[in-house]
């Protein structure tokens, strides 16, 4: 073995867990293979893989096992290391998406102007929106799926509240700029009538009159994620 193979960095990593790169560390494959998810035969293996490529060194001292990161085995790590955190760095903070702008159900004045809404909306995005939301019909399938990342974010958080009469659900906002020029926050309604196939818009503008829109323009919203 010349390469390191995934299976072989997932032990690698475990063993430098463990301080393995300057000492040697006493370890057993029953608990090595638990550790890494793997059977105590092929942990086993590994090891021996891992010592046959240069990787680790082993010393033996009858049942006890005692492993060490050779220099071959961190340079190696680190190098990969390198690619991993380089790539992850660059990959890009938003999400863009096209689509054409639809008429809404006009809930969104009436929602968007509700002093339970507004009151947060000032404080934790630094503005009271124009009335209303703008809506933004998807077409393109990949588009839509990258979207649904959003759910496991938390972006800016608008609660809940009561009035006393009924309830009203959370908002969550995103920060998008439309067609590159209005600022604007995507938001995620709790309750909604919508898909991720039609997105809603809020901005401090009003974004419609700004660019001269009419339905069936054709937008881009750039999403920061």
């Amino acid at each position: 073995m010349t390469e390191l193979k995934i299976q072989h960095l997932i032990t690698l990593t475990e063993l430098l867990s463990k301080g393995a790169k300057n000492n040697y560390v006493t370890i057993t494959t029953t608990t090595l293979g638990k550790q890494i998810g793997k059977s105590q035969q092929a942990a086993s293996k590994h090891l021996l893989e891992l010592e046959q490529g240069g990787f680790i060194s082993r010393i033996t001292a009858g049942r006890k096992v005692s492993v060490k990161l050779t220099q071959r085995g961190h340079e190696q790590i680190s190098e990969i290391y390198g690619i991993l955190k380089n790539s992850l760095e660059a990959t890009p903070s938003t999400i863009d998406v096209d689509g054409v702008l639809v008429a809404g159900m006009g809930e969104g004045k009436y929602y968007m102007s509700l002093k339970g809404y507004t009151k947060q909306f000032l404080h934790k995005i630094g503005y009271i929106p124009f009335p209303g939301t703008l809506n933004v019909k998807l077409d393109k399938k990949e588009q839509i799926e990258s979207l649904r990342q959003l759910a496991n974010l938390e972006g800016v958080k608008i609660d809940g509240f009561s009035d006393g009469k009924r309830t009203y659900g959370w908002v969550r906002c995103f920060t998008c700029k439309i067609n590159g020029k209005v600022d604007a926050q995507l938001i995620l309604l709790e309750r909604t009538h919508h898909d991720l196939s039609t997105i809603e818009i809020i901005s401090k503008a009003e974004i419609r009159k700004k660019l001269g829109l009419k339905d069936g323009a054709s937008l881009s919203i750039r999403i920061t994620v």
